[in-house]
């Protein structure tokens, strides 16, 4: 097991969420800096940071991220995330992707439930918020289907509109907030035997 594995709940170091096969839900390392930000230039839709904010956000986000391991503790998939100051029963997702190898197996809606679980296991979470731009339908899937899952609601508004980029040509910013989220209860352990 790894450092990083120690830090999760127990019942996501016994992979009890649902992961694709072979894949195992991990908090991020410094290390895994730079292969996040290869899945995410490689996703062709996210806005693509510096490979240094990579590196950072693995530091001092690592509570609020997760990743997907294989078997051979390579990266298959991560979300950033982080709580918003203003509201810290707020977790904000922040990017999410998933390896091209690895599309089309239900990851990401893996990988958010597993950080949602795992971000609630040291806090009470009641709200969950993302910016997605109206031609992410993929994104919108995702976070919807997310919605429905735990019986929570979607408000839509457009937090950036288009003009507050300073580089143009980019779409609006719309905030999807997802709420309430209902207590995450552990899963229960897998019996060993």
């Amino acid at each position: 097991m790894t450092a990083a594995q120690a830090d999760l709940p127990t019942d996501l170091q016994a992979n009890s969420l649902k992961m694709p096969e072979g894949l195992r839900l991990d908090t991020p390392a410094v290390a895994d800096g730079a292969a996040i930000w290869r899945i995410a230039r490689d996703s062709k839709v996210l806005d693509l940071n510096s490979s240094y904010s990579y590196l950072l956000w693995c530091r001092d986000f690592a509570a609020t991220s997760v990743v997907a391991r294989d078997a051979d503790g390579q990266l298959a998939g991560f979300i950033t995330g982080y709580i918003r100051p203003e509201r810290p029963r707020t977790l904000v997702v922040w990017q999410v992707a998933v390896d091209h190898a690895h599309r089309g197996r239900g990851l990401a809606g893996a990988l958010l439930d597993g950080l949602t679980t795992k971000v609630a296991a040291d806090r009470e979470l009641v709200s969950v918020e993302t910016t997605i731009t109206p031609d992410n339908t993929a994104s919108e899937r995702l976070f919807t289907s997310y919605a429905q899952r735990h019986g929570a609601s979607v408000e839509r508004t457009v937090l950036f509109d288009a003009g507050l980029f300073p580089d143009g040509g980019h779409e609006p910013e719309v905030l999807f907030l997802i709420e309430p989220i209902p207590p995450i209860a552990p899963a229960s352990p897998t019996p060993r035997g």
